[in-house]
């Protein structure tokens, strides 16, 4: 009977690797980065490598393999480490943190689709703000919307893109590489070790969240252990291939960008159009025009649609993982005749508008982009801090909890490690507060604090609702018995 039974299917560390990389870093995550700092951000990226990136990775692999028989990922692990209530807070937030980046892979969308219908950056003079808005909404309903027709199909187009977005920022950089070897002059001048050297200033330390936020997300790869053959060996070595595809990327990306851009007078709208600068200037210094421009396009455009509906569909979802019933009004977790929790949508589609209205008193198109990632660059690394209470709680209670890895095998080490990761997380994510394109002290600077306060203010706070709601749904079931 055994030989009848179909051999099981598993996944190789190196696929997981890969399937982890294409949903955290893209190529176009390396020009925040380099637009706020520079090229002293080679030292910041080389630094977070070492510092921050390979103990996160290898902390998710003792957590993973902690925990892998739970369902709802990082919440499981902070409620099985401490309580109910810090695992719903955790699920809000990973929640919530989705919301403003549904709304930034919405507008690279559009950007996307302008760039291969009108060749050039000539967006924001031919579409108000108002206009930007409202086809932003528009993508995100009509993605809602059609959920049920093309979830599975963007699913699966969403490894092609992700493999083919892998394949384009290894094509830039080495083709940048080839360029260098073959005469091209680097444009960032002087490019010397003092070039390098970080400028340790207010600004720099409020713009190392975009970098958190790059980089984080090793966590979404905890799912994938009951289907590797050897959790236990394998995957802790599809976190250090991440790593260093990572650092692969990062670095040599930033130092490719620094042979076609200035590093000392960057486009004012690097941070939403840069990519397709990029391949356009690489497209002509080989000779072959707009070609590579037109096909990066094609490949992001088809990224962002299905990443925006894998988005929407998992942000949806992730109260039915591991939440206890007495946080989450019942209403949020009823689904349709199709498995969907409409309710959910529904909430999702209202504060992506909530953020739209905000984004309505910016003065264009640039800004707009611009705060919406100085926005994901706050809200992700409070949520990547979840990843390191856990660990800390865990290791803090050590006896209770049994695992096939253990980094750091000294308590003490890995605490001070968890802590200090989790209290660097904690500070960049409170400085991003600080508007990163407004010069302080001015009209534009208040006004985006302002936005920024309300923002966190408003998707965080609404985490205090749901458990009220819940409380009044329940007492109204005890009067009817």
């Amino acid at each position: 009977m055994n030989e009848l039974e179909p051999k099981k299917h598993y996944m190789r560390w190196q696929v997981i690797a890969l399937l982890d990389f294409v949903t955290i870093i893209s190529f176009e995550n390396i020009f925040y980065p380099f637009q706020n700092q520079g090229l002293s951000v080679v030292i910041s990226w080389i630094f977070l490598l070492f510092a921050y990136v390979i103990p996160y990775e290898l902390i998710v692999s003792q957590m993973g393999l902690t925990f892998q028989t739970q369902s709802g990922g990082l919440a499981s692990w902070v409620r099985r480490s401490s309580n109910d209530t810090l695992g719903y807070w955790t699920s809000w937030m990973y929640w919530i943190q989705s919301v403003p980046y549904i709304v930034d892979v919405s507008n690279s969308v559009i950007v996307s689709f302008s760039w291969m219908i009108l060749g050039d950056n000539s967006l924001g003079s031919r579409m108000s703000t108002f206009q930007f808005g409202l086809l932003t909404f528009g993508i995100i309903l009509a993605f809602i919307l059609l959920e049920n027709v093309f979830k599975n199909s963007l699913e699966i187009l969403s490894l092609i893109g992700g493999g083919a977005m892998f394949i384009m920022s290894a094509l830039f950089i080495l083709l940048a590489g080839y360029a260098v070897m073959h005469g091209t002059h680097m444009a960032t001048q002087p490019f010397n070790f003092h070039a390098f050297m970080p400028n340790f200033s207010l600004k720099y330390f409020s713009t190392t969240g975009l970098l958190i936020f790059a980089m984080s997300g090793a966590e979404l790869a905890a799912p994938y252990l009951v289907q590797m053959r050897d959790p236990k060996h394998e995957f802790p070595k599809a976190m250090w291939l991440l790593a260093i595809m990572t650092a692969v990327l990062t670095v040599l990306g930033t130092l490719s960008l620094s042979v076609f851009f200035n590093a000392n007078n960057i486009p004012h709208d690097f941070k939403m159009n840069g990519p397709y600068y990029a391949f356009q200037m690489l497209g002509q210094e080989m000779g072959l025009g707009k070609i590579l421009m037109y096909l990066f396009a094609v490949v992001q455009a088809i990224f962002m649609m299905a990443q925006l509906a894998v988005l929407l569909d998992a942000s949806s979802r992730v109260f039915a993982g591991d939440v206890a019933d007495r946080f989450m009004p019942h209403w949020m977790t009823k689904k349709n005749k199709n498995g969907r929790p409409i309710h959910s949508y529904l909430m999702t589609t209202g504060l992506s508008l909530f953020l739209l209205l905000l984004t309505g008193t910016l003065p264009n198109i640039n800004t707009i982009y611009n705060w919406l990632l100085n926005i994901n660059g706050i809200i992700s690394p409070y949520k990547t801090c979840w990843v390191f209470f856990a660990f800390v709680a865990v290791r803090w209670q050590q006896n209770k909890f049994q695992s096939d890895y253990i980094f750091i095998k000294n308590r003490i080490g890995a605490l001070l490690v968890g802590g200090w990761c989790l209290a660097f997380t904690f500070i960049c994510a409170t400085l991003g507060f600080i508007p990163q394109e407004a010069d302080f002290g001015t009209k534009s600077f208040n006004h985006q604090l302002l936005l920024n306060i309300i923002t966190v203010f408003v998707l965080f706070g609404l985490g205090f609702v749901m458990p009220m709601l819940r409380k009044r749904e329940l007492r109204k079931q005890e009067l009817r018995k």
